[in-house]
């Protein structure tokens, strides 16, 4: 906890509900010098120290809390992992030269988190369990490289975080630290307490390391820009991004590829970040197209980005690459009408949200009704099912409107029970059919459900005054014994 109070305030200790009990979860320094810690019953605390500040704990507010400083964390590194319950790595690998080297990296954020009124300790180390152990059990400090061993050797087993009972038989056995341990042969460990021991024993001795898992995954492409002093209008703020914009597009092209979701990160001198992505339907590299689309992405924002106290670093991630070669121009000029098309599709998905611009996309089936699903117009991706497409000279074999669900008619005559129509009656008014095809039979998909389970018959017929349908037959007699007939849609 970051503070003690004011020397004539209570001690402060979080409480809450644990293993049936009200059991203390932190402390304030004052309450831990007088000897309360956490897993202490509220019960026992309150017949060692009668004037205590309780508060009740909220691990939801807890973990907020702590997203927020990993968002805000993300100006010194774009790799921030979660540590539950109240502990950040960060992966500063090549980020020191931004600040002025590791020493004065650790010592601005250590100075962002004192404004917030947050209390931390920290470590920078060759691996992330070496430094973590450091940060909790050790000093804090920067550890030279190759000295890790070293410098974790002194400290508790506890360090480890190993379950109790282990740490209880590891203490037993006269091992307290982890140098005691260092120097046992990893298979007896691992025979008496698990491999898990001893990995984490050779992670944190840094022997070996583990990937990081970080809150959100690095971009491929990223570029940013810190300041020394922050600055205040928006107007400098779009400068410094269209120059992002277009180195981003220069490591883009040394690539052979273009970018499909850009994300500006606006770091404030209060520790706020504040985070606005733009995508394209197809790659690109157009640092203007990419602007003007921030430009439309910034006007209709509902919360506006505010500076605040002035932005001391800007980031720009691609977080979506994929292969673009050099443009070709066709001949007939429907290249450019395309890239037309696709500057406006990326204008509107800016303005109105990815979800409210749609497109049409084929489904895998064959009943009409369901065989497309609308898609995000900025979803480039490739299309597992192609549209089918009729020959050239024959007629539409699907009609321009589908009715959804189809239609009822009724009075409906026929030759023969499995025979097309010949006359059906339909809004009250008869319909005499002179010309029939059919029928197109499509039966049912009975491995999804939802299904009516029934064989269609469809027909397109046209009447006595031209007027062109599309109607089938909801079973057949070998299944029902009164079939229903329904017009599905209107040809043109």
């Amino acid at each position: 906890m970051a503070g003690c109070g004011a020397p004539d305030e209570p001690p402060l200790v979080i409480a809450g509900k644990d293993r049936g009990a009200l059991r203390l979860s932190a402390t304030g320094r004052k309450a831990a010098r007088l000897g309360l810690g956490p897993g202490l019953t509220l019960a026992d605390a309150w017949a060692r120290v009668p004037d205590l500040d309780v508060v009740e704990a909220d691990p939801g507010a807890d973990d907020r809390l702590l997203l927020r400083l990993a968002a805000a964390c993300e100006r010194y590194s774009p790799s921030v992992a979660l540590d539950p319950p109240h502990g950040l790595v960060l992966d500063v690998t090549g980020c020191g030269h931004l600040f002025g080297g590791e020493t004065a990296l650790c010592a601005r954020l250590g100075g962002d988190l004192k404004r917030a009124g947050v209390g931390a300790r920290w470590a920078v180390a060759g691996t992330p369990d070496a430094a973590r152990a450091l940060a909790r059990f050790g000093k804090s400090g920067i550890i030279a490289p190759g000295t890790d061993e070293s410098a974790v050797r002194p400290l508790s087993i506890a360090a480890l975080d190993a379950p109790p009972d282990t740490l209880l038989a590891l203490r037993r056995a006269g091992l307290k630290t982890i140098g005691d341990l260092a120097g046992r042969p990893s298979a007896i460990l691992s025979a008496r307490f698990g491999e898990a021991l001893a990995a984490k024993l050779r992670r944190t001795l840094g022997r070996e390391t583990a990937p990081l898992t970080p809150l959100r995954p690095p971009p491929p492409v990223r570029v940013e820009r810190h300041f020394p002093e922050p600055f205040l209008h928006m107007e400098q703020m779009e400068s410094v991004l269209a120059g992002l914009i277009e180195a981003a597009a220069c490591i883009l092209e040394e690539r052979g590829e273009g970018g499909r979701v850009f994300e500006a990160s606006f770091f404030r001198s209060d520790g706020e970040a504040r985070r606005v992505a733009v995508e394209t339907g197809r790659p690109t590299r157009d640092a203007g197209a990419v602007l003007r689309l921030y430009r439309e992405r910034f006007e209709t924002l509902a919360d506006p980005v505010d500076p605040g106290f002035g932005f001391d670093g800007i980031r720009l991630g691609v977080a979506a690459c994929a292969p673009l070669g050099a443009a070709q121009v066709s001949l007939d000029g429907r290249a450019v009408e395309a890239a037309a098309l696709d500057g406006l599709v990326d204008r509107l998905v800016a303005r109105l949200g990815r979800e409210r611009v749609l497109r049409f996309a084929a489904r895998d089936t064959h009943l009409p009704e369901a065989a497309f699903a609308m898609r995000p117009a900025a979803d480039a991706a490739p299309e597992a099912i192609a549209w089918t497409q009729p020959p050239p000279d024959d007629p539409p074999a699907r009609p321009v409107r589908i009715f959804d669900p189809p239609q009822r008619i009724e009075q409906v005559a026929a030759l023969v029970p499995d025979g097309p129509p010949r006359r059906f009656r339909w809004r009250r008014v008869t319909h005499d059919v002179v010309r029939v095809e059919g029928p197109e039979r499509i039966a049912p998909e009975w491995w999804r459900a939802g299904t009516d389970g029934v064989t269609r018959d469809y027909y397109r017929v046209e009447d006595s005054h031209g007027r062109r349908f599309w109607i089938f037959r909801a079973g057949i007699y070998r299944e029902t014994a009164d079939p229903g007939w329904f017009l599905h849609g209107l040809f043109a």
